[in-house]
């Protein structure tokens, strides 16, 4: 488990683009992570989209799984961020949306490793609203040094 301190500790996001609330378990054995987006009104995306009918965007559905992924890398496989370093979103597959999330929802985020191989990070990942599927991917990242 992981509050908001440790994670802004691993992740460089920080509002309103930090997505990930609280980590709620890490399976290292399994290379399983889950944690918690709480999705409020106040999120700055609500005010455009859409004003009468607030729905949360998908790319950040699958930016924030893809911060579990960071989050997941970081603990089972010892990685960590040096300075000057970044780890990059850089690729999906499969991406499917099935069910709009809007004010007031808590979306569980799951992620998986899938393979870590040459410094390139292959996850299973899917996002949850009251045990109904939301979102699933496969997210490809990497890190890379950005100086």
């Amino acid at each position: 488990m992981m509050d908001i301190h440790q994670i802004l500790q691993l992740l460089p996001h920080r509002y309103p683009f930090l997505l990930v609330d609280r980590v709620l378990d890490i399976d290292l054995q399994a290379k399983t992570l889950r944690a918690i987006k709480n999705v409020t009104i106040n999120e700055p995306f609500f005010a455009g989209h859409f004003p009468k009918r607030p729905v949360m965007p998908g790319v950040l559905m699958l930016e924030a799984m893809a911060q579990t992924c960071a989050l997941l890398s970081f603990e089972t496989e010892g990685v960590r961020l040096g300075d000057g370093q970044v780890f990059y979103f850089v690729g999906i597959d499969g991406a499917r949306f099935k069910r709009p999330v809007g004010p007031g929802d808590q979306l569980v985020l799951h992620s998986a490793l899938d393979r870590a191989r040459a410094g390139m990070y292959r996850f299973q990942c899917k996002s949850m609203v009251d045990d109904e599927v939301a979102c699933e991917a496969t997210i490809m990242c990497t890190i890379r040094n950005v100086e």
